[in-house]
């Protein structure tokens, strides 16, 4: 695949074979979902769904116009910008959430979920793309797949996700496996948010997760743009003119 060094070496980062130890807390945690009833499975999936799809249609979440004519180190800086304020946004609302144990800590989970989706878009109108139109909501969701799933599913995702902008597109979300989705992003979360339900604990715990949830996020968008612009660039030189 034509595209830079890092970007190759970041797509054989996410697509690395888990180590001992994450093979290990992914058996366990795949055992532990197959106790848990499947209308259990139903109602969470129904919920992250619902929530996710208010973020993704709310009219206040791309209201940022693509920017066009900007170089990629101008688009990097704008978007390294974005998602310092996103983290800093997530890390103090993190911490306050902690301070209150379980119930505060459980509020954590929608408004963080928002601060992530909200960057999202963000980072879509830096890098030049309409985050009004389904497919650019599409590839959102993958992004999220991306920062928030194990090896074997985000070898998945990159597949969908390469010359996406040559390949035919759902026309609606219910096309979208939610279930994969749900379970994917809770199973990756779980254990790093276990502890912001600690009282007063919770507080400094909270706020580095968050933190970093945002970050890995940032980064994860930020390089998934930029392999799409350059599978963009490489198909474009690849095509022949029409005389």
């Amino acid at each position: 695949m034509d595209l830079s060094p890092d970007l190759l070496a970041w797509r054989a980062e996410l697509t690395r074979p888990a180590g001992p130890l994450n093979g290990l807390a992914r058996a366990t945690q795949t055992r532990i979902n197959r106790l848990i009833p499947e209308k259990v499975h139903a109602a969470i999936t129904a919920a992250i769904e619902g929530m996710t799809r208010a973020l993704l249609v709310g009219s206040d979440y791309a209201t940022g116009s693509p920017l066009i004519g900007l170089t990629l180190d101008e688009r990097r800086t704008r978007a390294a910008k974005a998602i310092d304020g996103w983290k800093k946004a997530a890390a103090a609302e993190g911490g306050v959430t902690g301070l209150g144990g379980f119930l505060a800590a459980a509020a954590d989970f929608p408004l963080l979920m928002s601060f992530k989706i909200k960057l999202l878009f963000e980072i879509a109108a830096i890098f030049g793309h309409d985050g009004t139109e389904l497919p650019e909501r599409l590839y959102i969701l993958h992004i999220f797949e991306l920062a928030f799933s194990d090896g074997v599913h985000r070898a998945r995702v990159l597949a969908a996700m390469d010359d996406w902008d040559a390949r035919p597109h759902p026309a609606h979300l219910d096309d979208f496996d939610w279930r994969a989705f749900q379970q994917q992003y809770r199973d990756h979360i779980d254990l790093a948010k276990l502890a912001q339900f600690i009282p007063v604990v919770g507080a400094p715990l909270g706020a580095i997760v968050n933190w970093r949830l945002v970050e890995r996020l940032g980064h994860t968008a930020v390089m998934a743009y930029r392999m799409r612009a350059e599978q963009g660039a490489v198909r474009t030189e690849l095509t022949p003119m029409t005389p």
